[in-house]
C-alpha cells in the first residue's frame, strides 16, 4: 500500500512579505497625498473601455499608524457581486502597509493550517498583500482624479 505524500507546511517568506508591504506603502503614498491632513481620495480608473470609481478613506489615525479603507465604488451595486474592499494599515515609522481585513473578514493570520474551517489558503495574507499591490499599481497606471488632476502621479 502506498503512503500518501505529506505536504510540507507553508513557510512564510518574511523578506518577500516585507518587500511587498514596503511597495504597498509607496503606492498608497502616491495615491494619498496630504495623508496627514486629508481623510478621503476618490478617482476613476479606466481600462479596456470600462471605468469605475475608487475611494480611499482614512478610518483611523494614530501617532505612528493610519488605517485606510480601499474600495471600488460602483453606482450599479449588485446583490450577487461584492466589490473589493480592503482595510489597510500604514506604519509610517517603518514605511510599511499591510492588509488587515477584507470585506468584513478580520484579523488575517500570517499562516493558516490547511484545510481549515473557513477554507483559507495557507498563504492567504500574502495573497491579499500581493493583490493590494497589483490593484494600486493598476490604479496609478490607469487612473485619473475626479476633482484635482494633480492628485494622481503617473
Amino acid at each position: 500500500m502506498k503512503q500518501p505524500l505529506k505536504k510540507d507546511r507553508y513557510k512564510v517568506n518574511f523578506p518577500l512579505q516585507m518587500a511587498q508591504c514596503e511597495a504597498n506603502y509607496l503606492l498608497l503614498s502616491k495615491l494619498t497625498p496630504e495623508l496627514a491632513v486629508r481623510d478621503a481620495w476618490q478617482f476613476a480608473v479606466e481600462r479596456a473601455g470600462k471605468s469605475w470609481e475608487m475611494r480611499i478613506e482614512v478610518t483611523e489615525r494614530m501617532r505612528y499608524t493610519t488605517t485606510v479603507r480601499v474600495a471600488r465604488q460602483d453606482e450599479r451595486d449588485s446583490s450577487w457581486l461584492q466589490l473589493p474592499q480592503l482595510t489597510v494599515r500604514l506604519y509610517h515609522d517603518a514605511q510599511l502597509a499591510e492588509v488587515l481585513a477584507w470585506e468584513g473578514h478580520r484579523r488575517l493570520q500570517v499562516r493558516y493550517s490547511y484545510p481549515n474551517r473557513d477554507m483559507y489558503q495557507a498563504d492567504e495574507k500574502a495573497q491579499f498583500n500581493r493583490f493590494l499591490g497589483e490593484w494600486l499599481t493598476h490604479c496609478l497606471q490607469h487612473g485619473h482624479s475626479l476633482h484635482d488632476i494633480s492628485l494622481l502621479v503617473k
